[in-house]
């Protein structure tokens, strides 16, 4: 329907993207709860409203012959499955952050590009229409292969990407290999109409493209507090642990004598 919802699907996934990179590189410099926090992030951020949104936001904008609804508890299902598999993902390929071994990366990209086909094909069995919905198993296979290569060079991004110039880059990289997987699996299918049935009704739609855009809000709104508040916050507390350490130290040699 017109170009307007793909480029605005591969913005979504563009913005995700951008905000699940900056946050997995405070990730990369943090540690304890405060790394665990910027990977929850960077996980709702990829998977939340990189993956997830974009999936929604291009379905809002396909027509199908007919009118169409979403089951949303399935909904809601596909949007956790993303965001967990992303998570898994990150942990994996973080947790050998200066590794320069593959297999971490490969292994982590395995998990996250089969979740997030597994996103997509929850998502769409999630549509509820009056008609027969048939994939070609060669081009889902494509479309799983596809999920799964831009699985790992996104993780080798949040592992390796820094600086603003590079995320940018990274992020619109990112954003086009979400497209490509989502756009692929949508060629794939292929619905007959029985004209014979009732019109679908229902506002689905409109509470689908509300937590899109609740997600958003709420990704920028928490990676820019917690980016403003998080560098202070963290060079006070390992300031005050090198003040302890010396304290001791120097208490430790003064009792030697």
């Amino acid at each position: 329907m017109g170009t307007v919802t793909p480029i605005t699907a591969y913005l979504i996934a563009f913005v995700g993207s951008a905000l699940g990179l900056l946050s997995s590189e405070r990730a990369r410099n943090a540690t304890g709860a405060s790394r665990n926090g910027w990977l929850a992030v960077a996980a709702v951020s990829i998977g939340g409203l990189g993956i997830w949104g974009m999936h929604f936001t291009a379905m809002l904008g396909t027509w199908m012959g007919a009118n169409v609804a979403y089951d949303i508890p399935v909904t809601l299902l596909s949007m956790v499955v993303a965001i967990v598999v992303v998570a898994i993902g990150l942990v994996v390929a973080l947790r050998h952050d200066g590794d320069e071994r593959f297999w971490p990366l490969a292994a982590g990209g395995l998990v996250t590009g089969l979740g997030v086909a597994a996103m997509h094909y929850t998502g769409m069995s999630a549509i509820v229409i009056n008609a027969e919905i048939t994939y070609n198993p060669g081009i889902v296979a494509l479309s799983v292969a596809i999920a799964v290569v831009a699985s790992i060079v996104a993780l080798w991004f949040t592992r390796e990407v820094t600086g603003p110039l590079t995320v940018l880059g990274a992020s619109l990289v990112m954003g086009l290999a979400v497209t490509g997987m989502h756009y692929t699996g949508m060629h794939a299918m292929s619905v007959t109409v029985d004209q014979r049935a009732a019109i679908i009704t229902g506002n689905s739609e409109e509470l689908i493209m509300s937590l899109i855009i609740a997600g958003a809000g709420f990704s920028v709104i928490i990676t820019f507090l917690l980016a403003l508040t998080s560098p202070d916050e963290e060079r006070r507390e390992e300031a005050e642990v090198l003040e302890r350490v010396l304290q001791r130290t120097e208490s430790r040699r003064l009792g030697q004598r």
